[in-house]
Formats: C-alpha cells, sequence, structure tokens
C-alpha cells in the first residue's frame, strides 16, 4: 500500500509539473474569469457551439478511435516521402503597399493589406506539440522560423490548441508585435509568456474592432473546441472577418461545418478571399473539423470568390494520405466552378489579381 501511495504521489507530481510547464498556459483569472462567466456564450462552466457539437461523431467511440490512431496500421502516404516543395520568401523585404497572402504552412500564414500586416495562428516550431516527440514538421514545410517574421501590427490567433498557438514562435515574436486579437480568455496564456494586457485585443464573436487604415475585425462563430491541459473549452474558439478598404477576408480558424457559414455569408459576403481549414479531418471528427467536401459548401455559403487551403501538409494530425486534402478540394472545386487557390508554401499570392494560377505542386 505505501508504495503504490508513492508511486501515485509520483504521477501526480509528475502531472503537476508538466502542466506548469511554460507551453502550457495559464488558465483565466480574475477580470477575465469574470469577463468569461458573463458571456451569453459561456454555459455549464464552458464556451459552447452554436449548436450540439460531440467531439466524436455517431458510430465511432474515443476509445476505438485512439486505438486506430496510435496503434492501427497507417497508409503509406501518411507522410510524404520526400520534402515538401517551398518558396522561402523574404518576409522582410515586402513593401508595405503590397496586398499579399503568404501561407507558412498548416494553418500559419502571414497576410498584409491596405498598408496593415498580420501573422495568424503561427506555428514556426519543428513540432506542433509541447513537447519534442510527436508531431514533428515534415521537411520542407519547416522553412520559416520565428526570426524571419517582420515587426507586424497584428499577431491573430484563432483558437489555443498547439497548432495553432506556439509557445515558442509566439514568445519569440512578442517585441515584433503590437498586437495580437485573441478570442476570449487565451491572453491568459499570453500575458503568461510577456505579453501586456494595453496591447490585446480580446473578445467573443459578434464583436468589430476598428483597426489601422480604417480597417475593421468582427469574431465570427465557429464550431471546434479548446484548451491546453484536460479541461476543455474554457477559452474561446473564433473565425474573423477582416474588412478593408479594398477588400473582404474570411480567416476561418479550425471547424467543423454548421449553419454559421451560411450567415456569416449572408451578413458580411461576399469574400474576396475565404482562408479555410481543409486537412487533418476524419468522418469521426466530421462535427469539429470540415471535411473536403464541407469546405466546398462552406465557401459557398460565404460566397467567397477565391478559397484558400490551410491546415494542411506540415503534420500528421490525421489518418489521411497527406496529400490528399489538396487533391480532394481541387477536385471538388473544378466541378463546382470554384477558384481554389494551392500555393506551395512561401509562395506569394497577389491579393490584387483578378486571376491566380497555382500548379499542383503535391504531385511531385
Amino acid at each position: 500500500m505505501i508504495y503504490l501511495i508513492l508511486l501515485a504521489g509520483f504521477f501526480v507530481a509528475t502531472y503537476l509539473r508538466i502542466m506548469n510547464m511554460p507551453a502550457f498556459g495559464r488558465e483565466p483569472e480574475g477580470r477575465r474569469l469574470e469577463r468569461i462567466r458573463n458571456s451569453q456564450l459561456y454555459k455549464n462552466r464552458k464556451f459552447q457551439n452554436i449548436n450540439y457539437t460531440p467531439p466524436i461523431a455517431e458510430g465511432y467511440s474515443t476509445i476505438k478511435v485512439t486505438y486506430y490512431f496510435i496503434l492501427g496500421k497507417k497508409h503509406p502516404l501518411l507522410k510524404p516521402l520526400k520534402d515538401i516543395p517551398s518558396i522561402h520568401t523574404d518576409l522582410k523585404s515586402i513593401r508595405k503597399d503590397q496586398d499579399i497572402f503568404i501561407w507558412l504552412g498548416h494553418s500559419s500564414y502571414y497576410l498584409q493589406t491596405d498598408g496593415v500586416s498580420f501573422l495568424i495562428d503561427p506555428v514556426l516550431s519543428l513540432y506542433g506539440s509541447p513537447f519534442k516527440y510527436f508531431n514533428k514538421a515534415f521537411k520542407g514545410s519547416d522553412i520559416f522560423k520565428p526570426e524571419d517574421i517582420p515587426d507586424l501590427d497584428y499577431l491573430v490567433i484563432t483558437h489555443d490548441h498547439f497548432d495553432h498557438l506556439d509557445y515558442p514562435t509566439v514568445k519569440s515574436i512578442r517585441d515584433r508585435t503590437q498586437t495580437a486579437i485573441i478570442p476570449l480568455g487565451v491572453g491568459a496564456h499570453l500575458e503568461r509568456w510577456g505579453y501586456h494586457e494595453e496591447n490585446l485585443i480580446e473578445e467573443e464573436w459578434g464583436t468589430a474592432v476598428l483597426l489601422k487604415n480604417s480597417l475593421k475585425i468582427t469574431y465570427a462563430p465557429a464550431r471546434h473546441f479548446s484548451g491546453r491541459k484536460i479541461k476543455q473549452n474554457n477559452t474561446l474558439w473564433t473565425s474573423y472577418v477582416l474588412e478593408t478598404p479594398t477588400k473582404k477576408i474570411f480567416l476561418g480558424g479550425d471547424s467543423g461545418y454548421d449553419s454559421h457559414f451560411q450567415e456569416i455569408g449572408e451578413q458580411f459576403g461576399p469574400f474576396d478571399y475565404a482562408i479555410l481549414e481543409n486537412g487533418q479531418y476524419g468522418e469521426a471528427w466530421r462535427y469539429i473539423h470540415t471535411l473536403p467536401e464541407d469546405v466546398i459548401q462552406a465557401a459557398i455559403d460565404l460566397k467567397a470568390e477565391n478559397i484558400i487551403p490551410v491546415h494542411s501538409s506540415k503534420f500528421a494530425l490525421a489518418l489521411h494520405p497527406w496529400d490528399e486534402p489538396l487533391q480532394k478540394i481541387t477536385d471538388l472545386g473544378k466541378e463546382k466552378a470554384l477558384n481554389i487557390l494551392t500555393p506551395m508554401i512561401g509562395e506569394v499570392v497577389d491579393m490584387n489579381r483578378s486571376e491566380h494560377k497555382f500548379g499542383e505542386w503535391w504531385k511531385e
């Protein structure tokens, strides 16, 4: 019995020590926690989606999904057989009068429009996790490092999962970031990492904020979840509508398909560009991650002229072949006569062009 007690104490102490690591951030407290509790989106001690959203779809179980993910037979193309094609564009040399989009891999991208710069969900570490043991980036997809990031007007975070909010990256660019735009609750993490409260814009769905140069960003719904520890949904997840004097851009973040895409499209559309999650999906997770056919319907609902799929080609976080998301979204887009833009990591997308053409680089 004594040995069992000592063993249990060891595991508890180890767990507490790990959970106190800076990478796990900090849970909301004080005034921030009071704001969360007063939010209409917060019920039964956690944030809620618009509609009922089970983490695992009907017909699946958490145990079964976990078993196949860890011990099941893996597809031979779960990871690429050679380096991902990519271009190391010098972000610091981009002129302020250029309106451009540059994908940095997975859901990370650099966006500049109307003289204002944005960095969205940057994960520029070699691992999409708090540990250097799993979720290692594919070779060729990891060419951008935190030191490549120029001085930023705005850092934008959609939610606090490790493959979207990376502690080493966000801490490294802190002194080059004027303002961080984050969903309610996420500020607790950033403040632990040295960001000051006055440099945070931390809001919830429906809130519109005026930015530099007459730009406006609006927090919009998404269908997902949050959490960096065992406790889930104590911070909010969000998408964004970015309106500028010259264009409208939808910043999707992670989301399963639901009615919110149509509601956003009716309220804010049409969009010049919609940047949508397309990858790391599975039938078991269809309520919290869009399948390729869902991405197509979401783009139609949003009335998007150009669709840029992200959330793929850097980490193996699901069981599909690494190149399947891009191939499926391209094929489905052709069937619906949609403009699906598939730049390589680091390839510049000129957002003022009326026509775009990118090759099927993943076939190489």
